[in-house]
């Protein structure tokens, strides 16, 4: 009892699991066999603990090809028979244990979704959080990932266009690293991972070595107090070959003789072989004997469940065999035909002549579900009813204020992060990082792309529910406030372990929150991923759903970016008549965490508001009335305005100043809310717009000169301004 039970640890599986296990089955499952309802049963994989709550999303549109669920990634109509496919997905404990290896195998991971589509790659973009930047592990955590999706991003050929960088102390045992990819495709050369009845099965790309095993079970899974017995479940990657798999396999596709592609991910042949069976009512025999192995004695546990990356299977009928290894040969690729399609529904394993395992598919795929206890813990209650209105005016002047802001890690500059990630290859950047979203071209169309991540984990800490919503919002936000149009969302749900007191309720009620978004702003959710067991002990990470986001442009060469323009442009607020700010706007902000070392109150969002300003802010895009727009979101306004004052080098002077509190109105954070640019001579045409559309907004000033005033409260030279800003967490790195 005593193996089992080790055995079960290893594989995540619970006792109950693997007496149900024993029920299908009708006997004790082989080594192998076990090791197969390990990789198919891991919360990885099968999402046990988050699929009943997954099926409230809204996942299509007149838009959407392939939808959140059905294929490696979702697929959106841009129009012209050209489609884009986008994903995001987590490699968050893999990187905690090797931040180098986990960051650059999870842009492999992610690029190789995409691929599997039969699309050609574009950008990438990543969302990261770490832990309070002065303890000297986390900037450890914090190179290592960023040298380690650079260091492959950037051999790739695939542009890194966007992302947010956020710090916590929550994060430092269980940093976050979320890659996002999207990819271009001809509509109707789509590829799906499903195999023909009558397919061979070649696997192709590296060989296959030990690392990795228990990935997706022993490291996704669960949480985990000692890194060091888990460094063998990090996968190790090579760029150049992934590099040489994407324009074989884009070159594969275009010959049109498959049936289907699918990636090699969490749990390897394992469950790239039998989803893909399961895809395709059909069963699959392999024969591990023909796999290219790495390392000498391989067991068939070892190669089936080995996670090596850069390697693919592709579905064939037999007659093309020699043309599609040909092919891979003269990209300087091996393969081999690993195994075939049978019709029996059943995965057969056999090393030679001997079988490893045989089980129905149906009895391996179905897997248990979990709907746990979504009672609203009692301390959440406690914070969001903590009163606002104990912290008085900071004793700090607003100056003062400003500069520690900007300074501060979570809203100075990423400049010295982001330089290090190839953002021009391709040639197709018009905005790259640092803007509200990243904006490409598509040089065969007119109309171009706009992408963001974007996720506020403080505000999913003080209400679940309301921060998954905001992070909807703000991506959405971040996109309009280029000129495009939201179509389509992905989601990267990084939670605690949802079996501890109050997890699952996080879990749901954000879940309920983007749910709800999705619908309002019509932005369906075509791809996703669930990261859970982010925790050591009871130390537990802030609930942080990151939302990636898609935009259409009718005109990529009309896109609009944050920095102010010129000399005396009127900028104008958008979403509000009075640059003051209630007291509730403090709620989980800068503000009261950088001076009170606090994170409490309730979030709001008028999601009505927003639709309205959103809206407002796109047509008068497209009417070409607006020089520049910016969203106000950490910091709130003075940090806006001083991030367009940077980076259009130009100052701002203001108009008008506050009638209450400064703290509130410069520095709180209420939602729904835009800084916009405009040329005086359009200023009467954008006022009548506004009043057509009833968008309540207010003018605070003009741009101009080299400093940041309000009168009576605020004024500070541009130069003190960006010094700190830019240089801020370089310092502290």
């Amino acid at each position: 009892m005593v193996a089992i039970e080790k055995k079960l640890s290893e594989l995540a599986l619970s006792i109950e699991e693997y007496n149900l296990i024993l029920s299908r089955l009708g006997r004790n499952p082989t080594d192998l066999e076990l090791g197969l309802f390990g990789s198919l049963w891991s919360e990885h994989c099968s999402y046990k603990h988050s699929k009943p709550l997954l099926r409230s999303f809204t996942t299509s549109s007149e838009r959407i090809l392939i939808s959140s669920g059905e294929e490696n990634a979702g697929a959106v109509d841009i129009g012209n028979n050209k489609a884009i496919v986008m994903k995001i997905e987590s490699h968050n404990h893999p990187s905690a244990i090797e931040p180098y290896e986990g960051a650059a195998t999870g842009i492999g991971g992610i690029v190789r979704d995409i691929l599997a589509m039969g699309a050609r790659p574009i950008a990438l973009l990543n969302s990261l959080r770490f832990g309070t930047i002065s303890q000297p592990r986390n900037k450890f955590l914090l190179k290592g990932v960023v040298a380690g999706i650079s260091g492959y991003g950037n051999c790739i050929g695939v542009p890194n266009v966007g992302g947010e960088v956020n710090f916590s102390e929550c994060y430092s045992q269980n940093p976050l690293v979320n890659a996002m990819c999207v990819g271009i495709v001809e509509k109707d050369n789509i590829v799906k991972a499903k195999m023909g009845h009558n397919n061979i099965i070649i696997l192709a790309g590296s060989d296959t070595g030990r690392d990795g095993i228990h990935g997706a079970s022993g490291l996704a899974s669960q949480s985990f107090e000692d890194s060091n017995d888990l460094r063998p479940a990090v996968q190790v990657g090579d760029p150049f070959t992934e590099k040489l798999l994407i324009e074989a396999c884009l070159e594969i596709a275009n010959l049109k003789k498959i049936d289907g592609i699918q990636d090699l991910g969490a749990g390897g042949l394992s469950t790239a072989i039998i989803e893909a069976a399961e895809r395709s009512d059909c069963g699959v025999e392999i024969n591990v004997e023909n796999i290219i192995a790495r390392e000498t004695k391989m067991s068939p546990y070892e190669l089936m469940l080995s996670e090596s990356q850069e390697r693919m299977l592709i579905f064939s009928n037999p007659e093309n065999e020699k043309e599609i290894r040909d092919l891979l040969e003269k990209w300087g690729l091996q393969s081999s035909v690993i195994g075939k399609a049978i019709p029996e529904k059943i995965i057969k394993v056999k090393n030679g002549n001997e079988v490893e395992a045989k089980i129905n598919i149906p009895d391996i795929t179905q897997t248990p579900e979990y709907v746990l206890e979504d009672t609203k813990p009692m301390w959440l209650s406690k914070l969001q009813t903590e009163n606002l209105n104990q912290f008085k005016i900071p004793n700090f002047s607003p100056n003062e204020i400003l500069l520690k802001l900007l300074a501060s890690p979570n809203i100075s500059s990423k400049k010295f992060i982001y330089e290090q990630f190839d953002h021009q290859v391709q040639t197709n950047t018009i905005i790259g990082p640092g803007s509200d979203s990243a904006v490409l071209r598509l040089k065969s169309l007119e109309v171009g792309l706009a992408l963001t991540t974007d996720g506020n984990s403080k505000l999913s800490y003080l209400d679940p529910y309301l921060g998954g919503l905001i992070s909807v919002a703000e991506a959405c936000r971040n996109i309009s406030c280029s000129g495009a149009e939201p179509i389509a969302i992905t989601d990267c749900l990084n939670f605690p372990d949802p079996e501890k007191s109050g997890n699952y309720y996080q879990l749901s009620e954000s879940i309920k929150g983007i749910s709800e978004a999705s619908k309002k702003f019509n932005v369906p959710v075509i791809s996703g991923n669930v990261s859970l067991y982010n925790q050591s002990g009871n130390k537990a990470i802030f609930p942080t759903p990151i939302i990636g986001a898609l935009g259409i442009l009718n005109k990529s060469d009309e896109a609009i970016s944050i920095g102010f323009k010129n000399e005396n442009d009127v900028v104008i607020l958008l979403g509000t008549n009075t640059i003051d700010s209630p007291i509730d706007s403090l709620a989980g902000s800068d503000l009261i965490e950088l001076i009170h070392q606090k994170i409490i109150g309730k979030p709001q969002i008028n999601l009505d508001l927003e639709l309205l300003v959103q809206k407002t802010l796109r047509s008068a895009i497209n009417k070409n009335l607006i020089e520049s727009a910016h969203d106000l979101s950490n910091g709130g306004l003075a940090i806006a305005i001083a991030e367009s004052c940077i980076y259009g080098n130009l100052g701002f002077n203001g108009t008008t100043t506050p009638t209450d509190r400064w703290d509130t109105a410069l520095f709180g954070e209420n939602q729904s809310r835009i800084i916009i640019s405009v040329q005086s001579e359009k200023l009467s045409m954008l006022k009548k717009l506004l009043s057509t559309m009833q968008c309540p907004f207010i003018k605070l000033g003009l741009v101009g000169g080299k400093r940041l005033v309000f009168p009576k409260t605020l004024d500070i030279h541009l130069n003190e301004i960006s010094k700190h800003w830019e240089n801020g967490l370089k310092e502290v790195i």
